[in-house]
């Protein structure tokens, strides 16, 4: 890479207290999910298609 710009990359990595407090939040309430559409497994593309045409509000959940 030429010029002064640096690219750099960030993974989290969960830890268990951050879980645990993540579960809390949605048992209670305070934080949900959510879900635009749910596809079967044999719907894939139409749910790709979906998804990459900028439709999809919340997630798109496949079910197998």
């Amino acid at each position: 890479m030429t010029g002064k710009k640096k690219i750099g990359s960030f993974l989290q990595r969960p830890k268990q207290k951050d879980l645990i407090y993540m579960k809390e939040l949605l048992e209670s309430g305070k934080v949900k999910p959510v879900i635009d559409r749910i596809y079967t497994l044999s719907e894939v593309p139409e749910a790709f298609r979906y998804f990459s045409e900028g439709h999809a509000l919340g997630k798109v959940v496949i079910t197998v």
